[in-house]
């Protein structure tokens, strides 16, 4: 049995979805840095450029090469700027089901990239690997996540309680952590009949995939 995702290129009318490399990492810190990225991702703050460099180098290609999922880079096709990620994780290869997380770059937002590339893992994910499940876990407040993922689709299946823990930022800057529930999505196969994501608000990014710090990934949640 297969038990690692292809290194593959996915791409739409608008995006490519490819693996990350070197000259990401500019990007991809000041991707991270933003507060609501920071607010809604277990991600270090504040994130280094060697954070960025030990992801787009070597802990992004070892989340497939270990079998745990894949990570896109999402780029915009015309210019190659990098616009968010996409990350498959929590795999399991036996039931053919992974978790979805995303984020969008500050400086992408309202142009509906985050569905549109969600949307392109998920056709990819259940029409060419054979997969049955995707789900996604959004923070209670995010209400931007939410949204991505109820205009591709996915099926709300209830609340995990008090378990997840965001980033507050106070008035003079800092940042406390607090508790908040988590929304657990789902999507099958059947569900991505007539879906169309073009358009879709952008989120912040899921609570379930994220650029690790440097020397691993963290176990837990990433981001929506």
């Amino acid at each position: 049995m297969t038990t690692t995702f292809p290194d593959v290129t996915i791409s739409t009318d608008r995006l490519v979805l490819r693996p990350f490399d070197v000259e990401d990492v500019t990007a991809l810190a000041e991707m991270m840095n933003d507060e609501h990225v920071t607010a809604w991702t277990p991600a270090p703050h504040p994130y280094t450029h060697a954070d960025a460099h030990g992801w787009a180098t070597r802990h992004a290609h070892a989340e497939r090469t270990s079998g745990r999922g894949i990570v896109f880079a999402v780029a915009e096709f015309l210019t190659q700027r990098l616009v968010g990620t996409v990350h498959l994780k929590n795999t399991d290869w036996r039931t053919r089901s992974t978790e979805a997380a995303y984020i969008t770059a500050p400086w992408a937002r309202g142009e509906g990239y985050a569905g549109e590339s969600v949307l392109a893992v998920a056709q990819w994910l259940f029409r060419d690997q054979g997969f049955e499940r995707l789900e996604l876990r959004t923070a209670a407040d995010n209400t931007a996540s939410q949204q991505v993922a109820q205009k591709i689709g996915f099926i709300s299946e209830g609340v995990l309680r008090n378990a997840w823990i965001a980033r507050i930022q106070n008035a003079d800057g800092s940042w406390s952590h607090a508790r908040t529930d988590l929304i657990v999505w789902s999507l099958l196969p059947e569900d991505l009949e007539d879906t169309d994501a073009y358009g879709a608000p952008d989120g912040y990014g899921s609570a379930l995939a994220r650029p690790a710090e440097t020397g691993g990934l963290r176990v837990g949640a990433d981001w929506n």
